[in-house]
């Protein structure tokens, strides 16, 4: 089953007959960048390589700036929440693409790949389903339900899904979730096995954190190894990325992991990157950014160099809607573009990866 993954993703961005001409003036910067730098976008062109930010909805209707750096930027869009279960599916019997479509619309329209996150997950589940009090059968039968009906509603719209999301603990045990307790770790392969069914030409991966050496990579690669044994159809990984976080912060580390998980036939996809800069040394903010930029850089440049790396994202892209402040309760500055919409050091950074980019 498994494709070769240069040819696919050549293919499918050779085939966007028309992409709307990219505005290459320069965006103002922040400070401690340089004054003026290229999209990123432009610089990938039209290389099989997939630069994806979360994206909300509302900014896109509220805020013109937002779409406007969104498009310039990046080739890819992941719905940040909008494609998660209580979202799509707010009642057993009734399903709601409405924002989904507006989003893959936003895409389609620009030029855009769309990468969907995700399908299974132990958090956001409507009330119905956690109160509903199922058997393990009935379970089954809803799963399969949401995941086929999801994924054949945006078949050939949605080149990859992150299948399954965190199946683990931070120790590398089983994550106590719903889909685990009633229907048991198999749960992961009726997943990937329903989305294959529905959309035999969407790349499936698994999405987690834990992406450096330890005990968790290692249960993870442990996980990826049993599941390409028994061919079940996954593509690959995503590692999520938050970094210093939940994450690795350690670029080698994060490679040699890549490493091993190429030797399985698999992608690792950088999913969901972002890097606070309150914990990064440095005395000075300034400091702290060139931190972040020197990390940012670092792990773009790990993933061009790996074969078996063809997705850089990034959770969000400016800091104005960055989803620290809400989950930590403390402001932080994340991402490549500060409040105000100016590239930061580290979009300086990523820039110059991108330019010597063979």
């Amino acid at each position: 089953m498994k494709r070769n993954w240069f040819l696919a993703a050549l293919a499918f961005f050779l085939s966007l007959a028309v992409v709307l001409l990219l505005n290459s003036t320069p965006l103002a910067s922040a400070p401690g960048a340089v004054a003026s730098s290229p999209s990123l976008r432009s610089l990938i062109g039209n290389r099989p390589f997939y630069l994806a930010a979360a994206v909300k909805e509302q900014p896109l209707l509220s805020d013109p700036m937002y779409g406007q750096v969104l498009a310039r930027e990046f080739n890819t869009i992941m719905p940040e929440n909008d494609f998660k279960f209580e979202n799509l599916h707010p009642d057993r019997d009734k399903y709601d693409f409405s924002t989904t479509d507006r989003l893959v619309t936003f895409a389609r329209t620009n030029g855009m790949h769309v990468r969907g996150h995700t399908l299974v997950w132990f958090h956001a589940l409507p009330r119905w389903l956690l109160e509903g009090n199922f058997s393990r059968e009935e379970l089954m039968a809803i799963l399969e339900d949401h995941v086929k009906t999801v994924v054949r509603h945006y078949r050939g719209q949605v080149y990859a899904w992150d299948v399954v999301n965190e199946p683990l603990n931070a120790d590398g045990s089983y994550r106590d979730t719903l889909w685990l307790r009633s229907i048991g770790p198999e749960y992961i392969d009726l997943a990937f096995r329903w989305a294959h069914e529905a959309d035999p030409e969407a790349l499936l991966f698994l999405n987690d954190y834990g992406e450096g050496m330890s005990a968790k990579s290692d249960n993870l690669y442990s996980l990826l190894q049993d599941l390409v044994s028994r061919k079940v159809p996954i593509d690959g990984i995503g590692f999520q990325m938050h970094v210093g976080f939940l994450s690795s912060d350690n670029p080698p580390e994060v490679a040699e992991n890549m490493k091993r998980i190429g030797e399985l036939g698999l992608e690792v996809a950088f999913t969901e990157t972002d890097i606070p800069i309150a914990k990064l040394p440095g005395k000075t903010e300034a400091e702290k950014l060139a931190q972040q930029a020197r990390l940012y850089g670092e792990f773009l440049q790990i993933c061009l160099d790996a074969p078996n790396c063809h997705t850089f994202g990034m959770w969000g892209f400016t800091d104005r809607y960055s989803w620290i402040k809400n989950f930590k309760g403390t402001p932080d500055a994340p991402l490549i573009f500060d409040v105000d919409y100016r590239p930061k050091p580290a979009h300086q950074a990523m820039v110059e990866v991108l330019q010597k980019w063979r």
